[in-house]
């Protein structure tokens, strides 16, 4: 990663003001819950995304993506979303919305991002530029909030920037409190609240499976139109959602529904209650119990809600021969993308083994990323 003060100093002729990072995050459990008010467990993880901000004299908003090299800027004065703006427009959402609610309009800034989040991956790049360049402004403009309350902000600026709504539980995780801490993200409140991981002993490596993803966004649309359509049946006058739903409702939809939209259904159903028993797996320090749900949820994954692919599966299968692989499980959208194990140390040399043999039978080059849960978004200087 550049030195992002160095970068800022030379495409500004000024230091920054101030400098926040914000990390990316895994979830391991629960992402596709979002929709019906579920859990997920999701940790902050090492790589990160930085913003670097300084004032200027005029109204002008000057970006620098330091690691494309692309320039972008606009008016601090009429902000809107500009698709040619791409990355720049995470941080033209949180100046929009925090400057609008605290009164700071017309204020121009200069911006420099840098960070080392691999892309592709659903490990939530965007909630991290988004929550580094709250952190940021917070900074600059001396704003008084709480960090859970700035997560809820950013979210809300990306979603209404954007004009689509973006679920909270990246943004939450953001603000993990430290080394070796996940949090329980609750969907419905939406708060967050933390657990500890396992001992140090274990480690978490993330597997790029570099298998081209298809366009999700379709399929997992028609995958939360089956969870409405399940509803409709088990709840016709409204106000509920899957969270309040029991298995043996789901039995009696046995025959009425399709097969097809009631797997998608058991899936959140069971997935939800998978994180709370992760939590107290993990409360208990119990890794093998915390393993299983862990594998669990990837079988489910595959034959339930039926988003992962042949290539993934094989990863994650031939993972658990391994001595010292206690769980593995696709992460993030799903149709390819990324797998997160947690294994020894001492299982790394036997892991890459096998992503040779991956390599010689799929013809995908798998790339491992090692990672350590490092807490939350931070300054780096002020």
């Amino acid at each position: 990663m550049k030195d992002i003060v160095a970068v800022h100093l030379a495409e500004y002729e000024a230091p920054p003001a101030c400098v926040a990072s914000a990390p990316a995050t895994v979830k391991l459990l629960g992402e596709h819950t979002a929709s019906n008010d579920g859990i997920v467990l999701a940790a902050a993880i090492s790589f990160e995304m930085k913003v670097a901000v300084s004032l200027r004299k005029d109204s002008s908003m000057r970006f620098f993506a330091a690691d494309l090299g692309e320039r972008k800027r606009a008016s601090s004065s009429t902000l809107k979303y500009k698709r040619e703006d791409r990355w720049a427009n995470h941080v033209k959402s949180v100046y929009d919305y925090l400057s609008k609610l605290y009164d700071f309009q017309g204020k121009g800034i200069n911006v420099t991002i840098g960070g080392n989040v691999p892309q592709g991956l659903g490990l939530g790049i965007s909630a991290a530029i988004n929550m580094a360049s709250a952190l940021a402004l917070k900074t600059l403009f001396s704003l008084s909030i709480k960090n859970e309350e700035l997560a809820e902000l950013a979210c809300k600026a990306q979603s209404a920037f954007m004009e689509q709504p973006v679920p909270i539980y990246d943004y939450l995780s953001c603000i993990g409190p430290g080394v070796r801490s996940l949090s329980i993200i609750d969907l419905r409140i939406p708060r967050r609240r933390a657990v500890q991981f396992l001992d140090e002993s274990w480690n978490l490596v993330l597997t790029d499976s570099r298998v081209p993803r298809m366009s999700a966004e379709a399929e997992l649309k028609q995958r939360s139109e089956d969870c409405r359509k399940c509803l409709q049946y088990l709840a016709p006058r409204g106000g509920k959602t899957l969270r309040d739903v029991r298995m043996s409702d789901l039995d009696d939809l046995m025959g009425v529904l399709p097969e097809s939209v009631r797997r998608r259904c058991i899936h959140i159903v069971e997935e939800t209650a998978r994180v709370l028993e992760a939590e107290d797996a993990l409360s208990r320090q119990d890794a093998l119990a915390f393993g299983r749900i862990v594998n669990k949820s990837h079988a489910s994954l595959r034959n339930h809600y039926e988003i992962s692919c042949p290539e993934v599966d094989w990863l994650v299968k031939r993972s658990l021969e391994i001595d010292g692989v206690l769980c593995s499980r696709m992460t993030g959208p799903g149709f390819g993308g990324c797998v997160v194990s947690v294994m020894k140390a001492d299982a790394r040399e036997e892991y890459m083994k096998r992503l040779e043999e991956y390599e010689r039978i799929f013809g995908f080059k798998a790339h491992v990323y090692e990672t350590a849960i490092n807490g939350g978004m931070k300054l780096v200087n002020a």
